[in-house]
């Protein structure tokens, strides 16, 4: 008899306690909590997130749960302009949930006057922090080292092409030369991000908001945030 009543405590213990999580609200970015956030700690989120994301030691989210917690607004801490790449999903690899991040997405993470307004919505709406995403590997880079010409990709990858030159190397083939070439068009979407945006270009020189750059290693998972 004292058996059973033990088994049933149990039950009804883990009942409760199921039952409490399920109340729990899900935690997402709030206004309150987008605005206390600076940049620098903005950086670092992404930089811790992206080492569970590595490390295979991702939060556990219910997902459904933050669903109906984000319907209501959206108040994200960062925004990531990077590439299109299948392998390289923003939100996934900075271990990120939904409302935490815009990621602004294109092949070759190239900037164009539809990106920056984006960025420049983020900005507005309270983001703290810019990312220029680019990755190894990058399709979009290879297409503009060779030269490629295809429909409107062409123009595209036209955009690409002072990174080639400021790489000085012309070898698709060459894993470092794709990965230098990734590199100098990341820094040259920063710069163009600072030089067409009046906008975001007085919020960062006020500290409001900044401007990093980054490269995510396709064979790795790790993203490595470039010197200034």
């Amino acid at each position: 008899m004292r058996s059973m009543v033990g088994v049933l405590a149990l039950c009804l213990a883990t009942l409760a306690s199921r039952a409490l999580a399920q109340q729990a609200k899900p935690e997402v970015q709030t206004q309150e909590s987008q605005a206390a956030m600076t940049p620098a700690q903005a950086l670092e989120r992404l930089k811790a997130g992206n080492a569970r994301f590595a490390a295979s030691a991702t939060k556990p989210r219910d997902w459904s749960r933050k669903v109906a917690a984000t319907a209501s607004g959206q108040f994200p801490f960062a925004a990531v302009l990077a590439c299109m790449d299948s392998r390289a999903p923003v939100e996934i690899v900075f271990d990120q949930g939904l409302g935490d991040v815009f990621a602004v997405r294109v092949a070759g993470n190239v900037v164009n006057d539809d990106e920056l307004g984006s960025l420049e919505y983020a900005d507005k709406v309270g983001t703290k922090l810019i990312v220029v995403l680019g990755h190894t590997g990058c399709g979009a880079v290879k297409g503009a080292i060779d030269g490629v010409e295809l429909g409107n990709l062409t123009g595209l990858l036209h955009k690409i092409q002072p990174a080639v030159e400021a790489a000085g190397c012309h070898d698709s083939k060459s894993d470092a030369c794709v990965t230098s070439v990734a590199e100098q068009n990341v820094r040259q979407s920063m710069r163009e991000i600072r030089a067409r945006s009046s906008f975001l270009a007085k919020d960062l020189d006020a500290g409001k908001i900044e401007l990093v750059g980054a490269m995510y290693d396709v064979a790795t998972g790790k993203v490595t945030f470039l010197a200034p």
